[in-house]
């Protein structure tokens, strides 16, 4: 949604509000409705709901050095319990609408980077050692300074480029695209559909989701994101009984036989702070530690700064109300994650689902993260959403953010050409940090290149090397002999 539309849609002055919990919130101060934020929590919830189903196969799939492997059943206990305690607490705490859960790419280099080199519960204490390192940056001060030190354009190229990451997400989950095998020998990453062409009826689902959702936004339907959800979910159980069909991929979108499932608590509580340092070197496990450190910490700032500016919460400087509080939660979460043994949590993109769905403030977590509690106990009822049905509302979010591209001027390349390698980057790596990272480098570089080395912020100068190391950490551990 477009800045413009935002500041049209809200009153001039807000009204008063209407009770303790309105007030707490603040959700009529900033423009909201209780009915919004609950339709924006749900949203937030079906979007990101197959981390139940994820998390568990990532994890569950790999075994640690001494080959064993994580209970399924345990892991989606584990995975639902930390999102839904860090989501409200991040509602209570940060009053944002940003929902957490075990972060993607992180629980992947958990899994077949880390863990091969160390137990389980190894492994997971690096988690937890990051997630402490992260908050103690919060608690100096240093993390909310690196943030407030990217000059709006940046932020907003940010923004921008999480809009076509996760539209690209929403393509790739539901098989609209998909990687070209490299067998194929072709130079052409990716193709439409599985075979260059689509076929099947998965995919006629998300199609169809995803003209049912624009059309909606168009005529500006209240709910429309949450009503395309629900609306293609039926779609989908109904073609899934009448029709053969091999594969919808992580979600049968189906009637369960059974609705309840008991939750198992028996990884809470495993890990080992410092358990890593005895199975491998120091170098590789403070390389490690880096890396998780890195990633975890760019990713939270572009989630953070692309959800506050898409719900128009941005002050008149470009910085996060409460971020300090934000951040730290974040931190907390990455640190919950680990004594849970779900990987790293961290805060999640798909919350702007949410927003597109009217959220602005921490109320829509407590729906969000109320569902992932019943969640333990009703997984085969709320994980019966196909990504098919699911991933129109992030093409949806993904233009809605798009919109913000307008404020950068594109006729100064010292601002153009950063702002282009973040939000192409991004889509293009599949990684919100390396959009990040090539945008902070191209920044100092081209600032540096004009002359004008004096008006970049030291911590933009320290972030920028910490990338440049992120980079090149391949020969980097060459070079050092971890590898």
């Amino acid at each position: 949604m477009s800045e413009p539309q935002k500041v049209a849609d809200r009153p001039s002055a807000p009204p008063p509000a209407a009770n303790s919990i309105d007030r707490f919130f603040k959700i009529s101060a900033r423009g909201s409705t209780f009915g919004r934020e609950i339709r924006g929590g749900l949203a937030t919830f079906f979007t990101m709901a197959y981390i139940l189903v994820l998390n568990p196969i990532i994890l569950g799939s790999a075994k640690d050095k001494f080959g064993h492997q994580l209970d399924t059943v345990q892991l989606t206990t584990a995975t639902a319990l930390v999102a839904a305690v860090m989501t409200v607490i991040m509602g209570v705490g940060g009053n944002l609408p940003l929902a957490l859960a075990a972060g993607l790419g992180l629980n992947a280099v958990v899994a077949f980077q880390i863990a091969p080199l160390m137990s389980w519960d190894d492994a997971m204490g690096l988690i937890v050692l990051e997630g402490l390192l992260i908050c103690v940056l919060v608690v100096t001060g240093l993390r909310e300074a690196v943030m407030h030190a990217i000059p709006q354009p940046l932020k907003q190229a940010i923004s921008v480029g999480i809009g076509l990451f996760i539209a690209f997400i929403g393509f790739v989950d539901a098989g609209f695209v998909s990687r070209i095998p490299d067998a194929a020998n072709t130079t052409v990453p990716v193709q439409l559909g599985g075979t260059g062409a689509l076929g099947g009826w998965p995919v006629l689902v998300f199609c169809l989701g995803v003209l049912l959702t624009i059309g909606l936004l168009a005529r500006k339907v209240k709910g429309a994101i949450l009503i395309s959800i629900v609306t293609m979910t039926i779609v989908a159980i109904i073609i899934n009984s009448a029709a053969d069909i091999k594969s919808w991929g992580l979600t049968t979108p189906k009637v369960p036989d059974d609705v309840v499932a008991s939750p198992d608590f028996g990884l809470l509580g495993h890990f080992s702070l410092f358990g890593a340092f005895g199975q491998t070197s120091a170098i590789t496990v403070v390389l490690l530690v880096f890396t998780l450190i890195l990633s975890d910490f760019f990713d939270t700032m572009g989630t953070v700064v692309g959800i506050s500016a898409e719900a128009g919460l941005l002050d008149e400087e470009g910085k996060v109300p409460g971020l300090g509080r934000v951040l730290l939660i974040d931190g907390a979460a990455a640190v919950a994650g680990g004594a849970a043994s779900a990987s790293s949590s961290t805060s999640y993109i798909e919350s702007a689902a949410g927003v597109g769905e009217g959220s602005r403030t921490g109320f829509s977590n407590l729906v969000t993260g109320g569902l992932f509690a019943l969640a333990l106990f009703l997984t085969p009822l709320l994980t019966i959403v196909p990504l098919q049905a699911a991933a129109p509302a992030l093409v949806a979010v993904g233009f809605l953010m798009m919109t913000q591209v307008k404020h950068i001027d594109w006729d100064r390349y010292e601002i153009a050409i950063p702002a282009f390698l973040t939000i192409a980057v991004m889509p293009f790596t599949y990684s919100i940090t390396n959009g990040i990272g090539a945008g902070f480098l191209a920044y100092v570089v081209i600032k540096a290149v004009l002359g004008r080395a004096k008006e970049i912020h030291w911590l933009l100068w320290g972030a920028s090397v910490l990338f440049l190391v992120y980079f090149a950490i391949d020969p980097i551990e060459q070079v050092l002999g971890v590898k």
